[in-house]
């Protein structure tokens, strides 16, 4: 929705049937009209119809979801009305803030609960009576089972981004909840696509629904809107000399940089702020008061860099965003879209940044297959053309100095030198000064990085040539990103999951060599390893009849691709 003075919201929101508070808010926040899946949805689910809703975020979904909702719920009770389940802690608060806004006429408590929180403080807000509860799956259950979220007068049950949820393997907790909800209630489900398991719960769980598909984010369209996408060759040991050196020619305004792990999070964001940079993490492993305070320095504009997990990143909406950096290249195309996504909106241009590593050459491909857009894959800036951009920048500051006026003061330094030097040399003198003042710690890097070439499928053998598991994968094929297969396996870092433990798994279990293994990567509940794909049925048959750590363990094709 568009903030403007405008009273045509009033009319253009009556006209979907909401009502006068509503309206009323609608009209001093300064909405303009409704988006398309809040034109389209809010009739529908004013008559109290179940909702299938393809929507991506950005669309203006939450609006469409929480302003019917606000109508048609009972408010003043001891128990909630509605129930709204979302993946992450960041979700759960944005909408919680949301659908408080939206609802602030018509006096409605809402509660977000999440882990992380104050257990106590919840508890203590149930007992004192809500109307909408914001929640995770995990702590909504908890709470279920100790009997302090009673559902039992529940009329509407929201699953907002069902495939994140999913994905993050939050599939039994979702039933356990959908088990405990009344059988007569509202649903609706709203997910970036529609994939197997999404369509299992809509059939199982939702009653005639209205299906509404919104564009978003490109899925496997190739109209990404607005972007600028580059990718530069690096090796490993040279990523962080080539980011540094890619952000003094691209000048952003704001970037998000984007990391595996909370671990890589962590270490890019100390070497960046040890090289002059405004960097500041965010994932999963930080408290909700650390967060909140990364945004507020974010939104305040005293950070240059915020370097995130997937995860982190989820929902978060930064207006003034001009750069997106793949610092680690996503396991699967389709969360490359949703990253870059988040640049190129409203008609502004973004850029799309990747450092990727030689062997991951294969995965741009896919990529580009996917958006149907090119990747310009481009050599790292010289040291040269670091030296080029800031003359270029000094250039300019120059000139917009001297378009300012206000330069009288300074009169007095250039006239009390004139008599002893030309004045063009006074000039480059004060230039030099102001240029050499601006240089950043990688800036003033001048070893210049190797050339990193991809390795084709057709490579001489030797040292890093992949042969690939599609072409002669033998016993000791290591699979290239993206192309082996794919496993799910039901724990991760919240049980104490390591790299060495799946590695030690697979080879201990199916007897296979260790070099069939490719990427591991691994979530806060689940993990996701890539074997050869000679190999995968042995690999899979072995581990569903062992353990892990000592425990067994759901262990299953991943479905995502």
């Amino acid at each position: 929705m568009t903030p403007t003075s405008s009273s045509a919201a009033t009319q253009a929101f009556a006209e979907l049937g909401l009502g006068p508070e509503l309206l009323k808010t609608l009209t001093s926040l300064g909405y303009e009209e409704p988006t398309p899946i809040q034109a389209t949805a809010i009739p529908h689910l004013l008559e109290g119809r179940d909702l299938l809703g393809l929507a991506a975020t950005g669309t203006g979904k939450t609006a469409a979801f929480a302003l019917p909702l606000l109508q048609l719920i009972e408010t003043g009770g001891k128990v909630p009305s509605a129930l709204i389940l979302l993946p992450t802690r960041e979700l759960a608060v944005q909408v919680a803030q949301a659908v408080h806004r939206y609802g602030k006429e018509l006096g409605v408590e809402v509660l977000p609960i999440y882990g992380g929180q104050s257990f106590p403080q919840q508890l203590k807000v149930l007992k004192r009576g809500v109307d909408v509860v914001v929640a995770t799956p995990g702590r909504a259950l908890d709470h279920i089972r100790r009997g302090t979220l009673k559902l039992g007068r529940l009329k509407v049950l929201i699953l907002d981004e069902a495939d994140e949820m999913l994905d993050m393997g939050f599939a039994e907790e979702l039933e356990a909840i959908l088990a405990e909800v009344p059988a007569r209630r509202q649903t609706l489900l709203f997910s970036a696509t529609l994939g197997p398991r999404i369509e299992t719960i809509a059939s199982r769980h939702l009653h005639d629904p209205v299906e509404i598909r919104i564009a978003g984010i490109p899925e496997s369209e190739g109209d990404v809107p607005l972007i600028r996408q580059t990718a530069f060759l690096v090796r490993r040991a040279h990523k962080l000399a080539a980011l540094g050196r890619v952000l003094d020619l691209e000048s952003p305004e704001a970037t998000l940089v984007f990391c595996r792990t909370r671990n890589d999070v962590d270490e890019l964001t100390e070497s960046l702020n040890g090289r002059g940079y405004r960097a500041e993490a965010l994932h999963g492993g930080m408290s909700q008061e650390q967060r909140d305070r990364v945004m507020r320095k974010l939104r305040g504009g005293k950070v240059d860099l915020l370097v995130a997990t997937d995860v982190a990143a989820r929902g978060l909406d930064i207006p003034h965003l001009t750069h997106v950096v793949n610092y680690d290249l996503p396991s699967a195309a389709k969360q490359y879209v949703h990253r870059i996504g988040r640049v190129g909106r409203a008609g502004r241009e973004g850029v799309a940044i990747t450092l990727a590593e030689p062997r991951e050459h294969v995965m741009l491909k896919n990529i580009e297959r996917l958006t149907k857009q090119e990747i310009l894959v481009a050599p790292i800036p010289t040291v040269a053309d670091l030296r080029t951009r800031r003359l270029e920048l000094t250039r300019a500051s120059v000139r917009e100095s001297i378009l300012e006026g206000n330069l009288d003061r300074f009169r007095v330094v250039v006239e009390s030198l004139s008599d002893e030097f030309d004045l063009v040399d006074i000039a480059m003198g004060a230039v030099e000064m102001g240029h050499e003042a601006t240089i950043t710690g990688s800036e003033g890097d001048e070893e210049e990085i190797p050339v990193a070439k991809p390795f084709h499928e057709k490579s001489h053998g030797g040292k890093g040539a992949y042969s690939g598991p599609g072409a002669s994968a033998g016993k000791g094929s290591r699979p290239r990103g993206g192309e082996g297969t794919p496993l799910f396996i039901g724990m991760g870092r919240s049980g104490g999951i390591r790299p060495k433990d799946i590695v030690g798994a697979i080879t201990g279990e199916a007897g296979v060599d260790k070099r069939v293994i490719g990427s591991i990567q691994i979530s806060e509940r689940f993990t996701l390893v890539e074997v050869a794909n000679n190999v995968s049925d042995l690999v899979l048959r072995a581990l569903k009849g062992g353990t892990i750590r000592g425990k067994k363990v759901t262990v299953r094709l991943d479905k995502r691709r």
